[in-house]
């Protein structure tokens, strides 16, 4: 008989058995084998939780390119566009807005543009032989070269004004102006001022600001060399970040005349701006409903397969336990087998989503928005979802006795 093996102080050493430590590249091995070995099980697994995550992600990008739709044709329609003007005094006088005050609007943070454009006492006639006061009710305005694209003004013909015209005798005429006129080539020359001025360009119908329809434009430094424009600005046009409107209009009198704010006029935001607020407050609850509803049906799914995984490997549980393994190595085991399993239905659910949104979006002439946020959501929320679905049946399969799982009862 071979004696027990004695310990540094001549006691008996224990000759126990203890459980090897699994590393995290053999627990990964192990969920992957348990997944290989039934794989028309694990695909139909997998394919029901990408689904869910697909149809998270097609329901937040389908919304997500209709919102960014919305949005550019609300743009359209100035919601971020506000106008500044002089008031009146108390005594009904008509006042002015500084000369300042288009930079001065400028300083506010989240302004985006700004531009303004002065009335002059010019008139514009097609020839100098035109009775005086034949005008058309054409109005001559000094404009900022910011002008256009502050108030999404686009041109016909020709050029806007910019550094090499708008110090000159050049002028760009609204679309109603041209027609009255029957103006229309660049080049041409129209009497303004008691002096010829060359058109430059011809603008498209503005409507943002359809008052420079039947206004001809002169560069602002020409205006006040050419015409005696005393440089006030007659209106200012402003564009905002979408989420502060209300802010800068609470804030643009004190800025555009410090002196007398009461005397400065602001145009209220279009009423498109609150259509915007109401449908992105009702697409957020729709991403977020359907989201959720989504992402539980994956869950049902990983759960599902978890349980009928234990109760089919009863045996394969019952030997391992018999070899020495322990029940946090069996829960480990059933829990990596399920994040496995989500970590694939989950990406490929993203993959999907993004090419249903894709696809809806460009078959709809959308631009296509799949927010970040969403694919890191749905991807997170499924491991969440398949370890919790995974944890139920990793316990049941960690508390089977040896002698019963190898029974199979």
């Amino acid at each position: 008989m071979i004696p027990a093996p004695r310990g540094r102080h001549g006691g008996r050493r224990s000759t126990a058995l203890r459980p090897a430590r699994l590393r995290p590249a053999d627990v990964v091995r192990l969920g992957g084998t348990g997944l290989r070995t039934r794989p028309l099980r694990v695909f139909l697994s997998a394919l029901g939780i990408a689904i869910g995550v697909a149809a998270m992600i097609a329901v937040v990008g389908i919304s997500g390119s209709g919102q960014a739709e919305v949005d550019r044709r609300l743009d359209a329609l100035g919601t971020n566009l506000l106008r500044v003007a002089p008031g009146a005094t108390l005594t009904g006088q008509k006042t002015r807005l500084p000369v300042e005050a288009v930079p001065m609007i400028d300083r506010i943070p989240p302004v985006r543009e700004v531009a303004a454009t002065g009335t002059t006492d010019a008139k514009i006639y097609r020839n100098e032989r035109i009775a005086v006061g034949r005008t058309g009710s054409l109005a001559v305005l000094a404009a900022d070269d910011g002008l256009l694209p502050a108030v999404g003004g686009r041109l016909r013909r020709g050029r806007w004004l910019d550094a090499a015209t708008e110090r000159y005798p050049a002028v760009v005429l609204g679309a109603t102006a041209a027609r009255r006129l029957d103006v229309y080539t660049p080049g041409t020359r129209v009497w303004i001022g008691g002096r010829w001025f060359s058109l430059v360009g011809v603008l498209d119908p503005v409507p943002l600001a359809p008052e420079l329809d039947g206004a001809a434009l002169v560069g602002w430094p020409a205006a006040r060399t050419y015409l005696r424009f005393d440089g006030h600005p007659s209106t200012v046009y402003v564009r905002t970040e979408d989420s502060a409107v209300t802010a800068v209009r609470a804030v643009l009198p004190a800025t555009a005349n410090p002196e007398k704010p009461g005397e400065v006029q602001v145009s209220r935001p279009s009423d498109a701006l609150a259509a915007r607020e109401a449908t992105e407050s009702a697409l957020t609850g729709l991403l977020l409903g359907l989201g959720g509803v989504a992402l539980l049906v994956g869950g049902v799914g990983v759960g599902n397969t978890m349980v009928i995984s234990v109760l089919e490997r009863r045996p394969e549980i019952g030997l391992r336990r018999a070899l020495g393994a322990t029940r946090g190595q069996i829960r480990t085991q059933f829990v990596t087998e399920s994040l496995l399993l989500s970590v694939i239905g989950g990406l490929g659910g993203t993959v999907l989503g993004t090419l249903i949104t894709a696809a809806y979006a460009l078959s709809r002439g959308w631009p296509t928005v799949v927010p970040v946020w969403a694919t890191a959501a749905g991807v997170g929320a499924t491991l969440v979802i398949g370890m919790i679905a995974g944890l139920y049946p990793a316990v049941r399969a960690s508390r089977l006795a040896p002698t019963v799982a190898l029974a199979g009862t």
